[in-house]
């Protein structure tokens, strides 16, 4: 398998490490493969003193991650969908929990597992073409991999309930005054913006670092709020509402939920 078949491409130059979600023709979404080698890095590596900050990307310039790949829902029973949450919360936790800074360098669409990769990161920077959200509701579901309690604890209650129920994404500039990304830069110049935030962190002290890493996502470990989270997701999964979403998504319809069990 060549580095262009990979659907997540992991490089490593000067202690800093650049992951690119690389599966463009899919708008990069997250697939089993992507989150298993997501998984595995994060947790491999947790307190590796050789990586000295993360950056993780998309290929191309349409997407970040522009959700999870829906195919994989068709089917699922409710002990299936926690299970896929449930890895889900596991990875990203690993990230959010990782002992260097993680910076999301999001260019284009960033929706659902999108989203909630990008929120998982410590810090959020974003070209002027990138757009944030959690259309889960359009499937008759809800965010499965967190994405319910960091989008209120990173814009606040009051705009995350309506991001979440409503769906509608938000531009790069509007997160930007949300408090969701902390630069906006023009595409050409996102890379450079991350590794520029990383140079100003790798030379102060690392232990210093990962404790304040803890401190800050300390509410976030053991949160009963997750738990609930990939729970009620399992159990969206298996009703005729999620069924109904998804069949309207895949064949490119409006979904008819009212009736739906």
């Amino acid at each position: 398998m060549t580095m262009e078949d990979k659907a997540v491409v992991i490089q490593e130059l000067e202690n800093k490490v650049t992951i690119t979600i690389n599966r463009p023709t899919a708008l990069n979404a997250i697939n089993h493969e992507v989150m298993s080698t997501l998984h595995e890095f994060f947790t491999k590596n947790y307190n590796n003193p050789n990586i000295h900050g993360v950056i993780i990307t998309g290929q191309g310039q349409k997407a970040f991650v522009a959700g999870a790949d829906i195919k994989q829902f068709i089917g699922a029973t409710a002990e299936k969908g926690s299970e896929v949450a449930k890895f889900g919360h596991d990875t990203f936790n690993a990230i959010e929990q990782f002992h260097a800074p993680v910076i999301a360098a999001v260019n284009g669409f960033a929706l659902g597992g999108g989203c909630e990769l990008a929120m998982a990161c410590h810090i959020r920077i974003a070209a002027h073409n990138a757009k944030f959200g959690q259309p889960e509701v359009n499937l008759g579901l809800i965010p499965g991999y967190g994405g319910s309690l960091r989008l209120a604890q990173l814009v606040g209650k009051g705009r995350a309930i309506e991001m979440l129920l409503t769906g509608e994404p938000i531009s790069a500039d509007l997160a930007y005054h949300y408090g969701l990304v902390t630069h906006v830069v023009h595409e050409d110049d996102l890379y450079a913006k991350a590794h520029e935030i990383l140079d100003k962190i790798v030379v102060k002290g690392p232990k210093a670092i990962t404790e304040l890493i803890k401190l800050v996502n300390m509410d976030n470990v053991n949160n009963p709020t997750l738990t609930q989270e990939y729970n009620i997701f399992g159990k969206l999964m298996d009703s005729d509402e999620c069924r109904e979403g998804v069949d309207a998504f895949i064949n490119k319809r409006k979904p008819d939920f009212r009736g739906k069990n």
